[in-house]
């Protein structure tokens, strides 16, 4: 994860590629309940940061995010998974929230979201999966006019990587667990 970025634009066709894979991501149902907004003009980053910062001075964090000439918001609509699974091939006729033991609108949007953080390194760009505060989330939607079925899962910054380190993440102040920590074969 990215924290600070260089003073270099990103070209589109790569943008456009890390979107391309992201809509190939597993859906539940192949329902594809996700939804992408793509800022990627100074004026449009500059609005998602002043819709999304909290009040004062900025952060270092944010300091360095800022930074970042690309900014995409992944997006989930949980109406478009009620709605696939009471059509008749999936055998449900109501639209009941009961029904999914995980909020599969999540899950299948953060795989979308992680196929872009792939895409971005494989074409040696740097990026950052962060939570918008949730005191903020309004503001973005009347921002960017946002439907109110669609739900921000969180953003994702792109950009190339300064040679500044910026703020250090948390694996500076944790260890990562191992493989023998967290496999459990055969039961747990």
């Amino acid at each position: 994860m990215v924290r600070r970025y260089a003073d270099r634009p990103v070209d589109r066709a790569v943008v456009d590629r890390m979107i391309e894979n992201a809509v190939r991501a597993p859906s539940a149902g192949f329902t594809q309940g996700w939804s992408f907004l793509v800022l990627d003009r100074p004026t449009d980053v500059d609005r998602f940061w002043s819709s999304t910062a909290p009040p004062g001075p900025p952060s270092r964090w944010l300091t360095g995010m800022r930074t970042a000439p690309v900014v995409v918001v992944p997006l989930c609509s949980k109406a478009a998974y009620l709605e696939r699974y009471a059509e008749p091939d999936k055998g449900w006729t109501d639209r009941e929230n009961h029904r999914w033991p995980v909020p599969y609108w999540y899950v299948d949007t953060g795989m979308a979201s992680l196929l872009i953080l792939l895409t971005a390194v494989d074409e040696g760009l740097g990026a950052c999966f962060f939570g918008i505060p949730r005191d903020r989330v309004q503001a973005l939607r009347e921002e960017f006019c946002i439907p109110e079925e669609q739900r921000p899962v969180g953003a994702i910054t792109v950009g190339h990587p300064s040679d500044e380190p910026g703020v250090p993440g948390s694996p500076a102040r944790r260890a990562r667990r191992t493989t023998d920590e967290v496999v459990h074969r055969g039961a747990w």
